[in-house]
């Protein structure tokens, strides 16, 4: 060990150099003996000192490096000479080595334990110390201990076991004694959850699998060089939702629930056949943390309480727009979630059923027997609903039954996929639905993007080319004044810059002169009503405010304004 030991015990060094007192540490030996953790840990949970401050000193006394892991180089070979289980079980991390040494960054250094465990787990190389917060190793650990590895092996192996004939292939994983499928499926979907994916692609392809996970709205991919065992992987995932396995040729979806890391997870799987095989996506869902609510959403201040007007209306038609992905169904579970209370009945129609929510009467759409959007929505009329809750207006029918709903006295909620909220009455119209109902009934309209937030641990200033600039100028003159910021790439991030989702919002409010023009079906009128209503903001001119404020990057701003232009 490089780094000499502390000569005395923690409390007593903090006593010698005043960091607090010989009664201070009767109280937090006392609460220690009562509640177990580390002295450290107790001094930060009692107020005492901070945990940089605390860091700070034993860094000091032990003459080692304390660093900000965001900001720090991690070699990614060299975390892997530490198992995930001693890391965690030790609170360390290694950063950076070589066939003679190695740099180990821990919780506690001060622990003489920990340190005698982890030269011994990393002999014969020399350990040079370092240290950092906890909170930022836990953060971390997700990230650095992919199960990207654990896959390749596993299906590698399974690879072997059914190497003699593609026949056996192709029934591998229908038994639940095929442990070694079982593993290969819980790898990567422990993967995906440790990452944060909202999807999981499995397309097989002439020569590999290619295994893509969707983190932050962009697609992250890991090839398999096996694709002998996609058609196991695919017909145990089947047998999971409930699926035929011997239909090969037609499209598929399905549902399972599992649970990973003591988290639920529901699963929507749809399969799809190409040239090589099966293609497979499966939406991950995680019920952990329940439905998001519309405080959580991150709407301005304003909006959020305009929408909560209108959602305290007694009648007429809300619409949420916008394409897949874009977070509308999370919007509208957060408003049913206000909605849902014991004085309100609240029927819905979706296609899938998402979330599960106590209180509300949830009906799946089951095309196959004739339970269509419009048979719910005709029979829910007779079930003396208060709100009303449309997964997708997609046809003539449903949107004219839903706005017939909403003007004999029931509240309607319900998306569709516009690039923006004028465009969707105009939407409704091209349908085929008469401009005099769309007038009566629609009340307002919030369309939504989801866009990547900067990293707080790598932004920097940006300074936008003149393109940008002039760009930015045209949706805002007060851009030409502005700071601006991207992520530059760091660990906490790994290495994108960007990290997390935040929702930007268009919202409409259908006032009379606006239904007059669609009463009229005069789509320019209706138009250029939208463009003079005060405090409009486009989804563009949203972003930028985003921009603004050093939330998002200009290039997220760009990518927007393309979606949608």
């Amino acid at each position: 060990m490089a780094q000499r030991k502390l000569t005395k015990r923690l409390g007593e060094l903090l006593i010698d150099h005043g960091v607090i007192t010989e009664a201070q540490l009767d109280t937090v030996l006392q609460r220690q003996r009562q509640e177990g953790g580390r002295l450290g840990a107790v001094l930060v949970q009692m107020g005492m000192l901070t945990e940089l401050e605390l860091l700070g000193f034993v860094a000091e006394q032990l003459v080692i490096p304390l660093l900000d892991l965001n900001k720090t180089e991690i070699k990614p070979q060299a975390v892997k000479l530490l198992s995930e289980v001693y890391a965690r079980r030790y609170r360390a991390l290694v950063i950076d080595a070589d066939d003679t040494q190695a740099t180990v960054v821990l919780a506690d250094p001060a622990d003489l334990d920990t340190q005698d465990a982890i030269s011994n787990l990393l002999a014969p190389r020399e350990v040079h110390l370092a240290v950092a917060p906890h909170s930022q190793m836990l953060a971390l650990y997700d990230q650095l201990y992919r199960r990207t590895d654990d896959i390749a092996n596993l299906a590698g192996q399974l690879s072997e076991e059914h190497a003699p004939s593609r026949s056996v292939i192709e029934t591998a994983g229908l038994e639940d004694s095929d442990a070694t499928v079982a593993r290969l499926l819980n790898s990567l979907f422990e993967d995906a959850l440790q990452v944060g994916a909202s999807d999981i692609h499995i397309e097989p392809d002439h020569k590999v699998i290619r295994l893509r996970m969707r983190v932050d709205g962009l697609l992250q991919e890991t090839e398999l060089k096996e694709v002998a065992i996609a058609p196991a992987l695919v017909s145990r995932l089947k047998l999971m939702a409930g699926l035929d396995i011997s239909e090969r040729r037609l499209p598929q979806d399905g549902r399972f629930e599992l649970t990973i890391r003591n988290n639920p997870v529901d699963v929507r799987m749809a399969t799809m056949p190409v040239q090589y095989g099966e293609a497979v996506v499966l939406r991950l869902l995680d019920q952990s943390g329940g439905t998001r609510t519309l405080a959580q959403a991150g709407m301005p201040a304003e909006l959020l309480a305009a929408f909560r007007r209108k959602l305290a209306s007694p009648n007429g038609i809300i619409l949420v727009t916008g394409p897949t992905g874009s977070g509308k169904t999370t919007t509208l579970y957060g408003a049913l979630s206000e909605l849902n209370t014991p004085d309100r009945k609240i029927i819905t129609a979706e296609d899938p059923v998402e979330y599960r929510l106590p209180r509300v009467n949830q009906v799946q759409v089951n095309s196959k027997v004739g339970l269509t959007f419009a048979r719910i929505l005709r029979t829910s009329l007779r079930q003396d609903p208060d709100v009303l809750l449309i997964g997708e207006m997609r046809d003539q029918e449903t949107a004219e039954i839903a706005m017939r709903g909403a003007l004999t006295g029931h509240l309607v909620l319900s998306t569709l996929h516009t690039n923006d909220a004028p465009s969707s009455a105009v939407r409704l119209m091209d349908m085929g639905v008469p401009g005099y109902l769309v007038a009566s009934t629609l009340k307002a309209v919030l369309a939504q993007r989801l866009v990547r937030k900067i990293c707080e641990y790598c932004k920097v200033p940006h300074q936008p080319d003149e393109g940008e600039r002039q760009f930015l100028m045209h949706l805002n003159p007060q851009a030409e004044h502005g700071r601006f910021y991207r992520g530059e790439g760091c660990a906490s991030c790994n290495h994108t810059g960007y990290k997390g989702r935040i929702g930007v919002f268009e919202w409409l409010e259908v006032n009379q002169a606006m239904a007059d023009a669609l009463r009229r079906q005069q789509i320019e009128a209706f138009e250029a009503e939208v463009a003079r209503q005060p405090g409009f903001a486009t989804l563009a001119q949203a972003a930028l405010e985003q921009a603004l404020q050093g939330t998002i990057a200009v290039s997220e701003v760009l990518r927007l304004s393309e979606w949608v232009e």
